[in-house]
């Protein structure tokens, strides 16, 4: 029986669609206010090259490897639809038409893609990382795609839950970015000199039109304007409210005292972890989620200064770690009234399903670095993917685009030192540790 495009559910994900299509030029001012004001335009630059390079890569072939039919054991699909053949504005699938699918699909991938972008900020040539955008979403955000996503994924079959990206979002682009953050090497004056956000409002906007978006990403996934669409919706903004309070009530008990720049982070927090679970828990479920990723990821961005990895714009400790505590949690409060059948450990439905949570966590989280490791290391071979000592110092928007954001001579030299602190990012000694 041919399916039919249902008109109620077709307007839900055009709306949807546009949510988390804006989602990445509201990443770019996320990013581009946490850098210094000496490299703004090029981090915005790199979010908004993602989105052409993406979009014609998943339109001729990586839309079809994901969601093809199955042609390699659940490891990757065909080219029926390459170049999107064989699709009419009459085709549909899940009850919408294809091509909305597709593109509804494709605005997950550009910014999976656009995420990677901040572990790598103020060091990465503009040219390298248009080689690396294309190539890695075939590489790595396709395959993974139809594993978790595709009808005969091996990670769909098995049982993993994922709502509507902690695998295929989350976790590879947190491991994506610490492989490329690897190959690049630290910023200079990392761990000795403040390297704070220039423009906390721009921070804070970019976060709203990030929430904002979120609830497309989310409640979008439900692929229906329903009750699980609006339960899925509350979700996501209790878990945006609980990664935020997780957070600042950390800062206030490391630091003494909140701070915006912490506020922000907390709420994206909140939102990577409920992602992979926001159509499988329950509202307190939801809110226990985000307020354990809030207040774990607040330790965890201090990791890179442990551990010596410099991941500029904390991709890692929100990304990776949020992403890892929103799937593991799948495990424990999965709720019946949710998943239809399914039931976490705390729920009374044993280790089960959390160990197949687990599993996917390793699986995919290896084989997103593994592959990008590899990838960034040829890239670096081939035409460098690092610019050089002067243009980093001097700065890679006039270096690299022969433009500055700002005319002003104290915000184009960099934010005095005494302003847009987080307790994280001040220069420390050696032998100093984070609190974590």
């Amino acid at each position: 029986m041919l399916e039919t495009i249902d008109p109620a559910t077709t307007a839900w994900l055009l709306i949807s669609t546009a949510l988390v299509l804006l989602m990445t030029p509201g990443l770019a001012l996320f990013y581009g206010g946490m850098v210094r004001s000496k490299g703004v335009l090029n981090m915005i630059m790199m979010s908004f090259i993602s989105i052409a390079l993406v979009t014609v890569v998943w339109l001729f072939v990586g839309y079809s490897l994901a969601f093809g039919d199955d042609v390699g054991g659940g490891l990757i699909g065909g080219l029926e639809h390459f170049g999107m053949a064989g699709i009419t504005p009459d085709t549909a699938r899940g009850g919408v038409p294809e091509f909305l699918f597709a593109t509804f699909q494709l605005a997950f991938a550009i910014l999976t893609a656009a995420l990677i972008s901040g572990a790598i900020a103020d060091r990465a040539k503009f040219s390298s990382w248009m080689v690396f955008v294309p190539v890695w979403a075939l590489l790595v955000y396709v395959p993974v795609a139809h594993w978790v996503w595709g009808p005969d994924g091996w990670i769909s079959k098995l049982g993993v839950l994922d709502y509507a990206g902690g695998l295929v979002v989350e976790i590879v682009s947190g491991a994506s970015a610490l492989a490329l953050a690897v190959v690049l090497g630290p910023r200079i004056g990392f761990r000795s000199e403040p390297m704070r956000p220039h423009n906390l409002p721009m921070v804070l906007l970019g976060v709203g039109l990030l929430w904002f978006g979120w609830f497309g990403f989310n409640a979008g996934s439900a692929m229906a304007a329903d009750g699980t669409a609006a339960a899925v919706f509350l979700n996501t903004l209790v878990a945006g409210c609980t990664g935020l309070l997780g957070w600042l009530f950390v800062e206030q008990k490391r630091d003494g005292h909140p701070t915006t720049f912490g506020a922000a982070s907390g709420v994206v927090a909140g939102l990577v972890a409920i992602t992979p679970s926001c159509g499988w828990v329950s509202m307190v479920g939801a809110a226990i989620v985000g307020v354990a990723a809030g207040a774990v990821c607040s330790f965890a961005v201090g990791w890179k200064f442990r551990f010596g990895y410099d991941d500029a714009l904390d991709v890692v400790g929100v990304h990776l770690v949020g992403g890892v505590v929103g799937t593991l949690l799948i495990g424990l409060l999965a709720a019946q009234v949710m998943t239809g059948g399914v039931e976490g450990l705390l729920y009374g439905g044993g280790f089960v399903q959390l160990g197949k949570q687990a599993l996917a966590v390793v699986v995919v989280g290896l084989y997103a670095f593994g592959i990008t490791y590899v990838l960034g290391k040829l890239i670096d071979r081939w035409i460098g993917f690092r610019v050089t000592a002067e243009q980093e110092t001097s700065g890679i928007d006039l270096a690299l685009h022969a433009e500055s954001a700002y005319e002003h001579a104290v915000l184009a030299h960099g934010a005095p030192s005494g302003l847009f602190s987080r307790e994280h990012e001040r220069p420390r000694p050696e032998t100093e540790t984070d609190g974590v």
